[in-house]
């Protein structure tokens, strides 16, 4: 499994499909699960967004009076996310995260799921690195055991035990809330999504 044609091949997903994603996911109405991770912050919180998509969440935390980075492997959707959001969105691989002590959380909502299970390790140690003392991490994927190519791109699924499992062999995090939610697209809803709300050790 060579992980740069893994992290190209969805890549160029994105890159060719960018409008459409950007359509099909900015006007998702995502405000519960949004105001459930910033319940948990204080006021004029630093927030990674780490892999922004659309740049639908960066556009609302922003909002909130919240301070924002917003980040993404694409350089198609990093344009749009820019154009909508106001702000530069930065182009760059989840495994090119390199701070230390810098964010009071981190959003990965529908984002590190492209990255095989291996790759969550590192990755998720240099998130907790990133982030402050009792940092948080909100992230979601598909929910199941599945990890493999779907749709042109690359996923790793979860379930509670195999994200549990993960958490044990990295001893970064430990898990604040988890939930399992339908799809929020219209027409998705038979998909269901594993929400997780994880702490800094």
């Amino acid at each position: 499994m060579n992980i740069d044609k893994i992290m190209d091949k969805t890549l160029v997903y994105y890159n060719q499909n960018a409008e459409m994603f950007t359509q099909n996911t900015i006007n998702v109405d995502f405000k519960l699960i949004q105001e459930n991770f910033l319940r948990m912050l204080p006021a004029c919180s630093n927030i990674l967004d780490f892999g922004c998509g659309s740049g639908r969440d960066t556009k609302y935390f922003l909002s909130q009076g919240h301070s924002v980075t917003a980040t993404d492997g694409s350089e198609e959707l990093c344009k749009l996310a820019g154009k909508y959001t106001g702000i530069p969105v930065k182009q760059m691989l989840f495994q090119d995260l390199d701070e230390k002590d810098t964010y009071d959380a981190i959003w990965a909502c529908s984002s590190i799921l492209h990255l095989p299970y291996r790759e969550l390790k590192p990755v998720l140690k240099k998130m907790a690195q990133a982030l402050k003392e009792n940092g948080i991490v909100y992230t979601s994927f598909k929910y199941g055991t599945f990890e493999g190519e779907r749709n042109g791109r690359y996923f790793t699924d979860m379930t509670e035990e195999k994200f549990e499992n993960l958490l044990q062999e990295i001893e970064v995090f430990h898990i604040e809330e988890q939930w399992v939610t339908s799809d929020a697209r219209p027409d998705r809803g038979d998909e269901k999504w594993l929400n997780l709300i994880l702490r800094k050790n």
